[in-house]
């Protein structure tokens, strides 16, 4: 196997041993049984159990948001761009149960404030698609001009505290509705009528 091949899969079999046990009770020994490898292999791929972590995290980060990119790929409305966008990215942890696991017991994975983002490089990313949708919404005349920068945080703030609280606080159904309703409040202060 390749070594993409194989960092994806030691990735996958930590990701679930990481949502089961937690991080302090999963040992490097669990994730090299999972795998049918030995402890040595595996830390040719990692220095230590605190870097197989963050890098699982990563990985889990970067597949959220690959799925919210592949799903707005070929829409070509920015409107229609926006909303499976935000739809999208709320969706997401409804069917990485892992993930999710994952972040209910490390909830500092995915702060509500970027003073202290340990995955801020991410995150940037997920601003950035927002702003890239922002600006071709403008562009074709169907967004109001806004701040874009200063929107697309702003944006990225709301997403994050429905995240935080349907998926992370388990109050998805008292939120659900509210997510909805804020969605368009903010699309109708967006689009252009």
């Amino acid at each position: 196997m390749r070594k993409k091949e194989n960092t994806e899969k030691i990735f996958s079999a930590a990701l679930k041993i990481f949502s089961k046990y937690g991080y302090k009770k999963t040992t490097v020994e669990d994730i090299a049984k999972e795998l049918n490898m030995t402890k040595g292999n595996l830390y040719l791929y990692v220095k230590d159990k605190k870097d197989l972590y963050h890098k699982v995290v990563e990985f889990a980060l970067l597949r959220w948001q690959n799925y919210v990119r592949q799903a707005i790929h070929n829409e070509s409305d920015p409107r229609n761009k926006f909303l499976t966008m935000c739809h999208k990215a709320v969706e997401y942890l409804s069917i990485d149960a892992e993930f999710r696991n994952i972040l209910i017991h490390d909830p500092e994975i995915f702060p509500m404030f970027t003073n202290k983002d340990p995955y801020e490089r991410i995150n940037n990313n997920s601003v950035t698609m927002i702003k890239n949708i922002l600006k071709e919404g403008i562009g074709k005349g169907l967004f109001r001009p806004v701040d874009i920068s200063a929107m697309s945080k702003a944006i990225f703030s709301i997403y994050k505290m429905f995240v935080i609280r349907m998926y992370i606080r388990s109050e998805e159904k008292e939120v659900r509705s509210m997510f909805e309703q804020t969605l368009e409040l903010i699309t109708q202060g967006l689009f252009k009528q």
